[in-house]
């Protein structure tokens, strides 16, 4: 399956407890079906204290689904899902919700 997010989208959260909310794509592994988001999904992670770290607790953003994520759409800033269609000879992304092609 294509993948539909890319790195670098602006998504807003759909469900779970960060339910609302807006970030950028930091990584993502179509593999497992999840992504990290920037500022989503925060855990606080211990860490032992070595020559070059502090240590302490780590506050660190963890993977979400994929399912809980929809794209911002570029015309209303509303989530959207997101199309493929051909615009010439290339495969481009649209947004559904308003048809605006969102890389080309």
């Amino acid at each position: 399956m294509a993948a539909k997010l890319k790195k670098g989208d602006n998504v807003i959260i759909l469900a779970g407890k960060d339910k609302g909310k807006e970030g950028s794509i930091n990584s993502i592994n179509p593999s497992t079906g999840k992504a990290v988001v920037s500022g989503v999904n925060v855990s606080i992670r211990h860490t032992a204290q070595t020559q070059n770290s502090q240590g302490g607790r780590v506050p660190t953003e963890m993977p979400i689904q994929l399912s809980n994520l929809a794209l911002i759409d570029p015309k209303d800033g509303g989530p959207t899902r997101v199309g493929f269609k051909m615009d010439g000879d290339k495969k481009v992304r649209f947004a559904k919700k308003s048809g605006e092609v969102i890389d080309g």
